[in-house]
């Protein structure tokens, strides 16, 4: 079943004295569940080892108290106790077949021990690089503590042996572990012989793999991720350091992990980074070594896949994201079925989580960090219960899942939508500027729907309550959308302020259907997530001059949350864009817009020709309000339950509908639940005394 092209993603690969039954691997990314979370991050890692991972790791693993970044939400082995926490992870990870590996961090220059009060230790002495600039400094390492450091390795790499792993990653990448930090010059400025030139701050990384190899090496695999480039010119650990550096130490480890810079680097949206991204960097890297390698760039094509082998440029297709979006990937292209696979949107929503310390999620795969939690397998759904009949109105995100995780579960489904086309929100925002990708949330499940039998879809068909009672069927759930408001309420302003009726006035809905603004443009950003940029990218390419003001001290303020706030503002601040932080609207007349400062109120008028508002979004939800005022005629038509769903509940990002439409389908004809919860959790254990 298997296309022939596709063969060499299956051949085994040795990885020093382990074999890896694929060449599948899922680099370590984080969840935002860790050490609180436990069970409900091995059953994700679970789902990857049913879904044909040849290779399966954890996020990164505090491997010394001495050395962790709270507030974020990492594993830790700090003590024996923290290995049975361990070992449930890796025997998931291993249930079908995969190797098990752990990312063992010390997070030196980025750990501010805010939780276990340890000065913390560095490289050199330096401020804390962290993404919240705590006041923290930590000093240098003198030869005593590196002494240290490399038994902690060591008695970390033995707790990892006897909690059942495979592999073993010593972090080095994206600016977070300790030996990029003895590698790059940026945060190595010692003068003893760790620092100095190359071959001296490499000998860290010699030692600790050497130690750790006299310690587990004959059973365990060990692999170093190091950054491709630091991205920061000459003082940084450059691509010729990085090429210099595997030459010079070509059979160190047992594989090479080759990461980006930084995060952002690394993981950057679709928005600004393409498939296969990296490939100009680790190019050529392949002849420096003996070793395999793995790289990474957002892999979703099989085609590009088989090509990085082919071509020699990889050993191994390096997946995060794409894992979340389709822990089933490799099974799916193993049975020839390639139209399946959940393609990564590259929205970075799963980053999100780990950046706001909570459950992580996935815009594609709603299931993402609920495999425990709610008992959600990502390829099967629960058997249908008691009823036959659904009516969804409304073929947005939201909706489109409910379609087709219901009909999956067997039942039969109309789906009216008043408009055109499926996608409702996504079917307008992949025309955006950058966006493109994003389109994906539809056609993957338009393709699921049309291969249903027991699906119908209706196009234009604006349904009402009369129409609705008259169909008869057994529920109804209403994903009706929302609407970008026009009168200013979000945050700054609770109800409308004054607006001049004779100013023309936007929204991002009248742009997405054509709407065209001239001259002068004054976008007001009081969302913050990504459209304000957006739509100023869409302006400009449109000849608009723009200026756009937001009340928050970042453009797109929450999207430091999916590590590409500083690319959209570099990229509006050089197409020219007129940015003003911490600035508000307080008024909006004909050619002119009041602002005032956030702080000082202190006011200001801007002259203009036009206003875009990014305000806030109000539901649409009248057919829903209708129904509930009649709810005494729903047993005459028939109707058991009616249920709004998505952004016509409450708006929010994509990956929220998608999610509101999974567990409408997951949850229809089940059991009350009352005021139990709908999720489990784990308690930590309490001391004794």
């Amino acid at each position: 079943m298997r296309d022939p092209r596709y063969d060499v993603l299956f051949e085994p690969m040795r990885i020093g004295p382990v074999t890896a039954k694929n060449r599948f691997y899922q680099v370590p990314h984080c969840n935002g569940g860790g050490y609180r979370d436990p069970s409900a991050a091995a059953a994700m890692r679970g789902s990857k080892a049913e879904g044909g991972w040849g290779v399966i790791f954890t996020e990164q693993c505090e491997m010394h108290h001495t050395s962790e970044i709270t507030p974020f939400i990492e594993l830790r082995l700090w003590e024996d106790k923290d290995i049975p926490l361990l070992r449930r992870m890796s025997e998931a990870m291993k249930s079908h077949g995969a190797l098990a590996g752990i990312q063992l961090a010390y997070s030196g220059v980025n750990g501010p021990n805010l939780y276990t009060r340890e000065v913390p230790l560095a490289v050199s002495a330096q401020p804390i690089r962290t993404f919240t600039n705590d006041p923290v400094q930590a000093r240098a390492l003198d030869k005593s503590d590196i002494r240290d450091l490399r038994r902690w390795f060591v008695n970390a790499a033995k707790r990892s042996k006897a909690a059942g792993f495979d592999l073993i990653c010593l972090y080095g990448a994206h600016g977070f572990g300790i030996f990029q930090h003895f590698l790059s010059r940026v945060t190595n400025h010692r003068s003893d012989e760790y620092g100095g030139p190359l071959e001296n701050r490499a000998r860290f990384a010699r030692e600790v793999v050497a130690d750790i190899r006299d310690a587990v090496g004959d059973t365990m695999g060990l692999t170093l991720r190091v950054s491709l480039d630091e991205t920061i010119g000459d003082l940084g650990f450059s691509n010729a350091e990085v090429r210099e550096f595997v030459e010079m130490n070509r059979n160190l480890p047992d594989l090479w992990d080759l990461a980006h810079g930084t995060w952002e680097d690394c993981s950057g949206p679709s928005r600004f980074k393409e498939e296969a991204a990296q490939q100009a960097l680790v190019q050529g890297i392949h002849a420096l070594t003996d070793r395999p390698i793995v790289g990474v760039g957002r892999f979703t094509s099989p085609d590009v896949m088989a090509r990085m082998i082919t071509s020699g440029t990889l050993d191994f297709i390096g997946c995060a994201r794409p894992s979340i979006a389709d822990p089933f990937l490799p099974r799916k292209i193993d049975e020839g079925r390639i139209d399946d696979i959940r393609e990564c949107i590259g929205c970075n929503i799963c980053v999100s989580g780990d950046m706001t310390m909570s459950i992580s999620r996935c815009t594609q795969n709603p299931t993402f960090m609920e495999e425990w939690r709610k008992g959600w397998h990502p390829e099967r759904m629960n058997p249908k219960g008691g009823s036959q009949s659904v009516l969804v109105v409304g073929a947005g995100p939201a909706g489109l899942e409910a379609t087709r995780a219901l009909a999956e579960r067997g039942y039969d489904v109309v789906l009216a939508e008043a408009g055109t086309a499926l996608g409702g929100r996504v079917a307008r925002e992949r025309h955006l500027p950058g966006l493109s990708a994003w389109g994906r949330v539809a056609d993957y499940r338009a393709y699921q729907i049309r291969q249903k039998s027991n699906v119908e879809i209706y196009f234009d068909s604006r349904l009402d309550a009369d129409s609705v009672l008259e169909f008869g069927f057994e529920h109804v759930c209403l994903a009706t959308g929302a609407t970008w408001r026009r009168d200013g309420v979000a945050r700054q302003h609770v109800v409308p302020f004054e607006i001049d009726a004779a100013m023309p006035l936007f929204t991002p809905d009248d742009l997405m259907s054509g709407a065209a603004p001239s001259g002068h443009v004054v976008i007001y950003d009081d969302d913050h997530y990504y459209m304000g940029g957006v739509l100023a990218e869409l302006l400009v390419q449109k000849g608009c001059t723009v200026t756009l003001i937001t009340p928050a001290a970042y453009v797109s303020e929450w999207t430091l949350n999916t590590l590409e706030q500083h690319e959209i503002h570099r990229r509006l601040a050089g197409m020219g864009v007129a940015i003003e932080l911490n600035r508000g609207v307080t008024a909006i007349g004909v050619g002119h817009v009041q602002s005032n400062c956030t702080f000082t109120d202190q006011r200001r008028e801007t002259p203009c020709d036009a206003v875009v508002m990014v305000a806030s979004r109000v539901e649409t939800n009248e057919v829903y309000r209708d129904l509930t005022a009649r709810q005494a005629e729903w047993a005459d038509a028939g109707i058991k339950t009616v249920q709004i769903i998505g952004d016509a509940n409450a708006p929010g990002p994509i990956a929220w509908a998608v999610y509101a439409g999974h567990r409408y389908a997951r949850e229809l004809d089940g059991e009350d639940i009352g005021d139990a919860l709908p999720f489990r959790r784990e308690i930590t254990e309490l001391a004794a005394g």
